[in-house]
């Protein structure tokens, strides 16, 4: 079995701590779902947030999810002048028989914007 790397993210509303939660969970249970990972096949995931999002931690959001022993880690966006505000990244590591040209990264809400050669 390989290791890949799934990319996804998401735009959010507003700092508000259960608007980052819902949306963390949204984006981590959408790239799992489309590639048909199961908890068991995560390896890691690392989450960047844009500077102005504040409120909580994303990776609490996967801990509600039920993945208590994956390591997480959450990082800050380099505040880039014109980008994109409150958007949510991840870099989840998964095993995974899946061939790269296969795997389906999620851009959800907003964050589509960011990734327009992928199909939604």
């Amino acid at each position: 079995m390989a290791v890949r790397a799934l990319r996804g993210a998401i735009q959010i509303d507003d700092d508000q701590r259960q608007l980052i939660l819902d949306g963390a969970g949204e984006l981590v249970t959408a790239v799992l779902e489309r590639n048909g990972v199961r908890p068991d096949e995560v390896i890691s995931i690392l989450f960047t947030a844009t500077p102005d999002l504040t409120a909580e931690f994303p990776a609490y959001a996967v801990r509600q999810l039920g993945l208590t022993d994956v390591p997480l880690l959450c990082a800050g966006e380099i505040p880039v002048p014109g980008a994109m505000p409150r958007v949510l990244r991840l870099l989840a590591h998964v095993e995974t028989d899946r061939p790269r040209a296969e795997l389906r990264h999620a851009y959800l809400r907003g964050a589509a914007a960011l990734r327009t050669d992928l199909p939604q």
